[in-house]
């Protein structure tokens, strides 16, 4: 019997790869001659660094850079096994939570250690970027993380303007010319789960600016300026970035990063498959395990476990799903292609005592679906 087991993590508990060795110790009470294959999984959100590097045997590499309010902080990136491909999380070095939160200000906050993240990575020799965009502490539509790679974004005065989403309403034109040369020859995909316009009432700005500290009237100025600065790129471009779904994503970043690296906005868990192989890894499985920390009607809309669950039943393999936790609507996941869901919490317990338990939990949950299989197989 041939087992794929494929979870995300289990946030603030274990990580993709502690999640699916626990799998694997359960299943193993039961079979255990099985073959089971083991592939650490996220959606583009927290933990796709060390998720892609552990299911492809790459490794990490750490950067002092910049903090979004000009500190400097400890920011890290994957390269997988090839050599070629970096992974990068703007949270790294430019996520909400490197800001506290009295301090939460998206006039000032940058995404200039995002591009010292790039950059590094195209100095390390990686012409395949695969960039995750969740949890930014920013609203500057990727002019931070352009400067960084060589682009001048220039006031009337012809002087680089000072960084934050409220500068970009001094901004009068923009220079390409020094763009890192290691650019034209990368391909750029980039983990991005939601639809968001760049301004407007469903724009960056509106939607995404009060979590990161901004007052109605911030908000209102900062819709503006990134309406300006799609004028003076498509002055620059000849393209409005504006309507593309996704282009306000993490403050506008998503319109950034099209605008200057050329980049391909996508499904995180679909990028996910790609890069480790899910689809070939799978074939001839009898069975597939997936999960996360929780379950619920988001599940159904592009997270890790549906991701999985597409996959298996393009080769018409069941799926197990293990949870955290089993919340309201998680039922839609049974339409998605999850064939059965168990939580691991099986007696009443703590949030904390369940989180630091979560490896015994997952490898008894996973036990016991192993021998309700045996049950099955046996009618």
């Amino acid at each position: 019997m041939k087992i794929v087991v494929a979870p995300d993590s289990f946030k603030g508990s274990v990580s993709a790869l502690e999640a699916a060795r626990a799998i694997e110790q359960g299943i193993r009470r039961v079979f255990p001659e099985a073959v089971i294959e083991k592939v650490p999984m996220a959606d583009g959100g927290e933990g796709t660094v060390q998720s892609l590097v552990d299911a492809t045997g790459g490794h990490i590499q750490t950067r002092r850079v910049l903090a979004p309010l000009g500190n400097e902080v400890e920011a890290k990136f994957g390269i997988l096994a090839d050599g070629e491909t970096a992974v990068i999380e703007m949270a790294s070095a430019s996520g909400l939570t490197l800001v506290a939160p009295d301090q939460r200000n998206p006039l000032l906050t940058t995404t200039y250690g995002t591009g010292q993240l790039i950059h590094a990575a195209l100095e390390a020799g990686c012409r395949r970027l695969i960039i995750g965009i969740g949890g930014s502490a920013t609203n500057d539509g990727g002019v931070g993380m352009g400067e960084a790679l060589g682009v001048r974004s220039l006031d009337a005065d012809g002087k680089q303007i000072l960084r934050g989403g409220g500068n970009l309403g001094h901004l009068r034109s923009i220079d390409i010319t020094g763009l890192h040369s290691a650019i034209a020859e990368t391909e750029t995909v980039v983990a991005c789960d939601v639809n968001n316009p760049l301004t407007g009432p469903e724009g960056a700005s509106h939607v995404y600016g009060p979590q990161k500290g901004a007052t109605p009237e911030m908000i209102e100025t900062l819709d503006e300026c990134l309406g300006h600065f799609d004028e003076v790129l498509t002055e620059t471009l000849g393209r409005s970035f504006n309507d593309i779904p996704g282009a306000g994503a993490a403050g506008g970043l998503g319109a950034g990063l099209m605008a200057f690296l050329n980049a391909e906005l996508k499904l995180g868990v679909d990028i996910m498959i790609d890069a480790v192989g899910l689809e070939e890894r799978v074939k001839g499985a009898s069975l597939v395990f997936t999960g996360e920390g929780q379950l619920d009607f988001q599940t159904a809309f592009g997270k890790t476990p549906v991701g999985v669950a597409k996959v298996a039943k393009a080769h018409n393999i069941p799926v197990i799903a293990i949870a955290g936790g089993i919340a309201e609507g998680a039922e839609a996941v049974y339409e998605a292609g999850i064939d059965a869901m168990l939580g691991i919490v099986q007696e009443p317990m703590s949030l904390e005592v369940a989180v630091a338990d979560a490896t015994r939990l997952i490898a008894d949950t996973a036990e016991q679906a192993a021998r309700l299989i045996v049950i099955g197989r046996g009618r």
